[in-house]
């Protein structure tokens, strides 16, 4: 079986197209004839095909929020089971804590303005920059991967004069779509705890002072959307922080961990929301609770 490999393919720039799958397959940019994730659970997945399969994707062009494998009717199509993480779903999760850059290609079934109208196209290298379940449009769980494209800068080589000229310097406008965080907020949740996880208690010292994380437990920005609101946020240890985001844990109602021991601390004057937690749950956790 041939290397598995992480980012472009020697020869093949973005923008290439492809009249089908086997010629997709045999570049090498996607190597399985029907799946749509190539990948394993062991080493995360290398690439991903826009085929239209599955009616929960979405496509915004530099941001795609990418349904899972699994659960679908063989005979309808139809989503007919929840997905599980595992085998390529759990490949793509790997993508996300470690970094890994996916490819991404099109296809001319999946409707988007984004997609060629004739065979696939090779789209570039995209990062998982998150990922959860949640119920899908025909009421099944499915998992969802946040997907952001990566830029990537040719290098060129550089000519060096006898006699450089130089001038002013070219500026370049461009416009960056973010989520503006309140750090005024995260900030006084941090400090009423004196920077002491809320999970474990302990405090993290660094050569410059305490450290701590502050936590949304509903995630900003789309598509979580949560609201970035002291009832929305936790004051975690790096540790705890990077559990609770990938689902390591959870928040029952009253406080208590899920899939650790114990309770979480909090202040009598920090109330969290119960939607956030149960959101959290929802959308995060593997088992209902």
């Amino acid at each position: 079986m041939a290397e598995r490999i992480f980012g472009d393919i020697p020869g093949i720039p973005e923008g290439s197209e492809f009249e089908n799958r086997f010629f997709l397959s045999q570049y090498g940019v996607h190597r399985p004839l029907q799946a749509g994730i190539s990948g394993s659970q062991a080493e995360g997945a290398d690439s991903i095909v826009l085929s239209g399969g599955y009616e929960d994707d979405e496509d915004l062009g530099d941001i795609i929020i990418y349904t899972g494998h699994g659960g679908r009717s063989l005979e309808s199509g139809l989503q007919v089971a929840d997905q599980q993480l595992v085998k390529q779903n759990l490949a793509l999760a790997l993508n996300c804590q470690r970094g890994l850059p996916v490819r991404v290609v099109r296809g001319y079934n999946h409707k988007s303005s984004f997609s060629p109208t004739q065979g696939y196209r090779y789209d570039g290298l995209f990062r998982v920059d998150s990922y959860w379940r949640e119920k899908g449009k025909s009421g099944f769980y499915v998992w969802r991967f946040r997907l952001i494209k990566i830029e990537t800068i040719t290098a060129l080589s550089v000519v060096h004069d006898d006699q450089p000229e130089y001038g002013t310097s070219k500026r370049i406008t461009s416009t960056i779509q973010r989520v503006l965080r309140n750090t005024k907020l995260a900030t006084y949740v941090k400090e009423l705890y004196e920077y002491q996880c809320q999970v474990c208690q302990t405090q993290v010292m660094t050569n410059s002072g305490l450290y701590a994380e502050a936590a949304h437990i509903q995630p900003l920005g789309r598509p979580h959307d949560g609201p970035d609101v002291i009832a929305n946020i936790l004051c975690l240890c790096p540790n705890h922080h990077v559990m609770f985001d990938f689902g390591g844990f959870g928040i029952a109602d009253n406080l208590s961990l899920i899939g650790l021991e114990g309770m979480l601390f909090a202040k009598p004057n920090h109330r969290l929301a119960r939607q956030y937690l149960q959101y959290h749950r929802e959308h995060f956790l593997l088992n209902n609770w």
